[in-house]
């Protein structure tokens, strides 16, 4: 089966879903499926892209070709091409092929993207009018999936949980009192208060106001709103570097606002930094005391939560083959020193992960049950990862389990939670994206369009993993000796050897560990430990209890794909 593997898109969240697809490239079963690499560019061009290029640490690296090099933009940017000049970036990097072309390269869409046009039901709609099935929820799990407004509701709905909320429009906010509403706001949810862009995802768009401050709170609503305001008369005094500086950090999508934008007072659209820099210098000549600037992805609405003090938490789930949701071991996120994209995916977080929640085996089940409710109950299917926090027992009341941000296009990295959490059942990241790709066939079947060829396609692969279950295949072993002296270094190059094999689909990898006392298979869940002094901590302890249950509730699945 031909898997066209979609990563890049136009959303903030690029840069991962351009890390997620070299995942997919890498880890997707070799012996069962043929990657076609499909790169989706900020115009929502749909590019074969040459496989080498993956091998670039960001987008910008390879695409566009940067003209000014005083700055690194993508390609929204480059508004002045012709068609031609268009074609001529698309062709440095690949073929661009059109969606009625589908068919000709892949037979599958596997969905590495996320944020809006990617997990909110505009790819996957235009996938269904082309008849190509994708991974990951349908239609309607999807737009609710990308609505944080809409999820609030929702899941208050399903489990009846209570959580002070609220929410202001692009025009109520212009024409709002600040102090007042701010002061308002703070009698209603008190403080910190937590602040959202609804359509958002990878903690972008997200802030938190501590302190009873109304310029930050200001600036905090404006940075969701995707909206910035240069100070002319502080620009006056930049040196040329520093006006540089600024006018390429709004380029940044995790923490600018990108590029194009307009200028709020003439509506003038601005695609490049150069030219943004051009004209914030005649602005400041002639006396402007500020320029303002506003993504044109900007949001029409701002989300405000009040701040839960409590455990922080992920909880995967993923289905069984006639549907039924089976929450996976819910990972706690602890030690964390902010709640920003930084935190998440740059190296240097202190942010630590454990599974499952240090806590009782009942607030556990708890967790599940809530999160298996919500998944079923929003009409989500395939896999979903719903984050929430379990707030500490009173003397009075037992703590709450409170959900938030159903993510329907978990993250694709190694690392990812969704992988660890599956790696606890005992399926390894090539299994778990075999999970993915059949169990969508399935739900794709069920939406009784294009059936008959769609239950071929199951049936086909079926057949394929049948045969493979029969085949005998040789184990191979890589030895991590404990006391090598570098010892990090080999831990590392053991878990990128075993998921290269595990691809591979010719043997069947096994990492040992060596230590003085004796030798141990690693399971699978060890894999995805960070150190060889962690894997020998969890081989000191019995299994919890809550991951013995999953792995039962789970053993049909893990039998199917392991």
């Amino acid at each position: 089966m031909r898997i066209g593997i979609f990563f890049g898109g136009p959303s903030r969240e690029r840069e991962v879903s351009f890390a997620g697809g070299r995942t997919a490239l890498t880890h997707i079963d070799k012996a069962l499926f043929e990657p076609v690499m499909v790169f989706v560019d900020g115009l929502g061009n749909f590019i074969l892209i040459r496989e080498e290029l993956l091998a670039q640490p960001s987008i910008r690296s390879f695409y566009p070709q940067q003209t000014d090099r005083r700055f690194s933009v993508y390609i929204e940017s480059l508004a002045g091409l012709s068609a031609e000049e268009l074609e001529e970036q698309i062709n440095a990097i690949g073929l661009r092929i059109q969606p009625q072309e589908f068919s000709r390269f892949f037979d599958f869409a596997f969905l590495a993207m996320h944020g809006p046009d990617c997990e909110d039901g505009g790819i996957q709609g235009l996938l269904e009018w082309y008849k190509i099935p994708y991974s990951g929820p349908g239609l309607m799990g999807s737009a609710v999936g990308i609505n944080k407004i809409l999820q609030n509701e929702l899941i208050a709905l399903v489990n009846g949980q209570e959580k002070k909320t609220a929410v202001i429009s692009r025009p109520a906010w212009d024409e709002a009192d600040k102090a007042s509403f701010f002061e308002s706001l703070q009698s209603q949810l008190g403080l910190p208060i937590v602040v959202k862009a609804p359509h958002q995802g990878s903690s972008i768009g997200v802030v938190i106001v501590r302190n009873n401050d109304l310029t930050t709170f200001i600036k905090a609503v404006n940075q969701c709103f995707f909206r910035q305001e240069i100070d002319l008369e502080s620009w006056k005094t930049f040196s040329d570097e520093q006006k540089t500086a600024l006018v390429q950090a709004i380029t940044e999508l995790d923490s600018g606002i990108g590029y194009p934008v307009i200028l709020e007072e003439t509506g003038e659209a601005i695609h490049h930094p150069a030219d943004l820099l051009a004209k914030a210098d005649s602005w400041a000549q002639a006396g402007n005391g500020s320029l303002v600037i506003a993504s044109v992805n900007s949001e029409d609405d701002v989300l405000f939560e009040e701040f839960i003090s409590g455990q922080e938490f992920s909880c995967g789930v993923i289905q069984d083959d006639d549907g039924t949701a089976v929450a996976l071991p819910p990972t706690e996120i602890y030690n964390v020193t902010s709640f920003d994209f930084k935190s998440k995916y740059q190296s240097g977080s202190t942010t630590r992960k454990r599974i499952p929640v240090q806590t009782t085996l009942e607030h556990n089940r708890e967790i599940q049950v809530n999160v298996a409710s919500v998944f079923t109950k929003l009409g989500m299917n395939v896999c979903a990862r719903i984050d929430g926090f379990l707030t500490p027992d009173g003397p009075n009341a037992p703590g709450r389990v409170l959900l938030h941000d159903p993510n329907t296009i978990p993250g694709m990295s190694p690392t990812s939670l969704i992988f660890k959490q599956m790696a606890e059942i005992g399926l390894n990241v090539t299994q778990a994206i075999t999970y993915f790709i059949r169990q969508s066939l399935r739900e794709r079947i069920r939406t009784g369009k294009n059936t008959v060829r769609l239950r071929q396609q199951l049936a086909d692969l079926d057949q394929r993993m049948a045969d493979r279950q029969l085949l005998h295949v040789p184990t191979e072993e890589f030895v991590v000796d404990g006391a090598h002296e570098d010892l990090e270094a080999t831990w590392a190059e053991a878990k990128a050897w075993y998921g290269l094999h595990a691809a591979q689909g010719q043997t069947r990898p096994v990492v040992m560990l060596k230590t003085s006392q004796a030798r141990h298979e690693l399971s699978v869940n060890l894999l995805f430990k960070d150190s060889v002094a962690d894997v020998l901590e969890a081989l000191a302890q019995p299994v919890h209890p809550l991951i013995l249950e999953t792995r039962e509730r789970a053993k049909a699945i893990t039998e199917r794909y392991s």
